[in-house]
């Protein structure tokens, strides 16, 4: 009896140990957010000047031009239709073009590419509208869009007389924004160097001062004019 009582008590003792383990709180650390692994291709630039295209600008290697065959099961509206296809990214840059052959109709490709932008606003967080100002009469609207939005960049280029080129960025995937975001600002850079590069092959303006959408005084002694930037029959005359 006598080696009993140890062997209780040491029972009594193990068995409490355990209840009072199974009554603590179990605190579970959760795991690191993990990301797909992102392999960056190598690329050259190349520079596309086309026949069929009015402007030229140059592009990545990775980029790949389809020329656009049917709209909505119709003929696009102008030759001058493509894809840049980034199919390491799953995603594709989508250009369109338009002669403007009535004064109207900038008015009316603005609104279209403004609306066109503003279509992804209920995804987007929020829309930065940057405006493009170029000396060699390049000239539009940048649209900058955060948060899981369908298409996070898209632009419009134009001279206000002759030419409009429109180009639009979206990935063929739902995915996070957070997870995709660092391919976003990678093809982005591309993106901005086919801005900065962009010409017209013919310019509609001898000078090369050509700025915003209304009248405004350029303070530079080599190209002092007032330009009204929407109507095409205004001589700009020096100051």
């Amino acid at each position: 009896m006598d080696n009993f009582k140890p062997k209780k008590y040491f029972y009594l003792v193990f068995i409490s140990l355990l209840q009072i383990s199974a009554c603590k709180e179990i605190i579970q650390t959760p795991k690191p957010r993990m990301y797909p692994k992102i392999t960056y291709p190598e690329y050259t630039k190349v520079t596309f000047d086309n026949t069929y295209c009015p402007f030229k600008f140059d592009f990545v290697s990775y980029a790949k031009i389809i020329k656009d065959t049917s709209f909505f099961g119709e003929k696009p509206q102008n030759e001058c239709w493509f894809n840049l296809d980034l199919e390491c990214f799953n995603g594709t840059i989508h250009c369109s073009y338009y002669e403007i052959n009535q004064p109207e109709k900038l008015t009316k490709y603005i609104k279209d590419a403004y609306k066109l932008a503003r279509e992804h606003q209920i995804k987007a967080n929020y829309i930065d509208e940057i405006p493009i100002s170029k000396p060699n009469g390049v000239t539009g609207m940048l649209y900058n869009l955060e948060g899981p939005a369908a298409s996070p960049f898209q632009f419009y280029l134009t001279d206000s007389i002759k030419h409009f080129f429109r180009a639009s960025l979206y990935f063929n995937a739902q995915t996070k924004p957070d997870s995709i975001q660092p391919i976003v600002e990678f093809v982005k850079k591309d993106v901005m160097h086919i801005i900065n590069i962009f010409q017209w092959k013919t310019r509609s303006f001898k000078h090369s001062c050509l700025k915003q959408i209304y009248i405004q005084k350029i303070p530079d002694n080599k190209c002092s004019y007032l330009i009204l930037y929407l109507n095409p029959k205004f001589i700009p005359r020096k100051r």
